[in-house]
């Protein structure tokens, strides 16, 4: 079992070095059940009298209630008769539920030791708890983290230092969920998590769109004419490309992991001759100054994150949602449209079209022979439609569409982001 502090974070180094193997006592608990006959007994289970006929109990045989009980009481004896002359506190006598019957715990048990493990503590985490252990790539302050609390209100967000280590503090247990952006409303496809996507075993279970505001950081006291550098994530420099120049910066551009990574890197390093791009959530962690807020060349600036569990959801039909499939074919691109296809003759609307290269086979040679010079690049394609795996229309579709393709899986079906949202009027 990893234990996390959300403050440090998750680095890859600590997923794979080996843990400390800890001792936990086992609790013995012995537990009496009663088979009671039931009406429509069978004749060869009864006696001349009328009376059920005994019953085996681990090696033992009771002819009735009174003997059964008997027996459970000989062995409670044995059993505590081994047990080391120590001091017994609260478990003695307590009344426990066994299958709906009440039933007696024989072994007092030892109220300060560690409680082990129960199918509580494995089964998946409410969809929306305080409880909830959230996963994000980034640093706190980062819009990863932003989009985590909006998608699981009053979470647990725990910073990852890579996009793989959050798909692994999920497959691990470290996180119950996490929050990864797919797509930029101006950068375009997080492509890396694309493919992360299909590597892991994880499931799409619904998604949270977020607008990004995003401001020019300093340490205290700087201005703008002394700055000679700025550094941000690569996208969030690029969508303030046009900004920048218009407020006069001559800087310096340099790319770093993450944006609110860039502004922790000032704070810690004591720069006065370098601003960050990031968020102001981030100056006020930091304790940095906003030199300029809402820098962004587009104020229609939206990332698109989806929320990622070990267990798909269960798909409806009362509210609108989205399925995300990825597939590919032997035969090459061709059979793209067919694909396409099934979908428009049902009314069904793509929202998203992305294709990626074929990692297990990205060169495909024109003739059969694999001789030649003309080649074709394979392609993983991945696509977005605008209804549930309940929906008959949906399962006809992926239907056809299994039949064109070599290799089809759904990444998930969840809610749409129905969240209203409209762009900040410009100044």
């Amino acid at each position: 079992m990893h234990t996390i502090n959300p403050s440090s974070g998750i680095s890859l180094k600590s997923l794979t070095s080996p843990s400390p193997v800890q001792t936990v006592p086992v609790k013995l608990v012995v537990k009496c059940g009663y088979r009671f006959e039931s009406a429509n007994t069978n004749a060869s289970t009864v006696n001349t009298n009328g009376a059920p006929a005994s019953y085996n109990f681990a090696g033992h045989v009771g002819a009735s209630r009174a003997d059964w009980q008997s027996s459970c009481a000989i062995l409670a004896s044995k059993v505590v008769s081994q047990q080391p002359d120590t001091e017994k506190t609260g478990g003695a006598g307590e009344i426990t539920v066994v299958n709906g019957h009440k039933s007696l715990d024989l072994v007092p048990i030892d109220n300060n030791l560690p409680k082990p493990l129960t199918i509580t503590d494995l089964s998946p985490a409410p969809m929306h708890g305080s409880q909830l252990r959230v996963a994000y790539q980034g640093v706190p302050g980062a819009y990863s983290e932003a989009a985590a609390g909006k998608a699981y209100p009053n979470c647990e967000a725990i910073p990852c230092d890579q996009f793989e280590v959050a798909f692994q503090a999920v497959e691990l247990w470290i996180a119950d969920r996490a929050v990864l952006p797919v797509e930029n409303s101006l950068g375009g496809s997080i492509h890396r998590n694309y493919d992360l996507l299909l590597r892991h075993r994880l499931h799409i279970v619904g998604e949270v769109q977020l607008p990004v505001h995003h401001c020019l950081l300093a340490l205290p006291g700087v201005r703008k004419e002394y700055l000679t550098r700025v550094i941000s994530h690569p996208q969030a420099l690029a969508q303030c490309e046009l900004t920048l120049t218009k407020l006069g910066l001559n800087v310096v551009r340099e790319a770093v992991d993450d944006t609110a990574g860039a502004a922790e890197y000032i704070a810690a390093n004591n720069l006065r001759d370098t601003a960050a791009i990031a968020s102001a959530r981030a100056a006020e962690l930091y304790g940095l100054q906003i030199l300029s807020e809402g820098i962004q060349d587009d104020s229609s600036n939206v990332t698109r994150f989806v929320m990622l569990a070990r267990e798909p959801i269960i798909p409806r039909t009362d509210r609108p949602f989205k399925t995300s499939i990825v597939f590919a074919h032997d035969k090459g691109t061709s059979v793209l449209f067919k694909v396409l296809s099934a979908f428009a003759f049902r009314n069904i609307s793509l929202t998203k079209i992305e294709s990626r290269p074929h990692r297990n086979r990205p060169i495909r040679l024109v003739d059969d022979a694999n001789v030649g010079t003309a080649k074709h690049f394979e392609y993983m394609f991945y696509v977005d439609f605008e209804a549930s795996m309940a929906d008959v229309r949906a399962q006809n579709a992926l239907a056809e569409v299994q039949e064109f393709t070599s290799f089809l899986r759904v990444l998930g079906s969840y809610p749409m982001d129905m969240t209203p949202w409209s762009p900040p009027r410009e100044e």
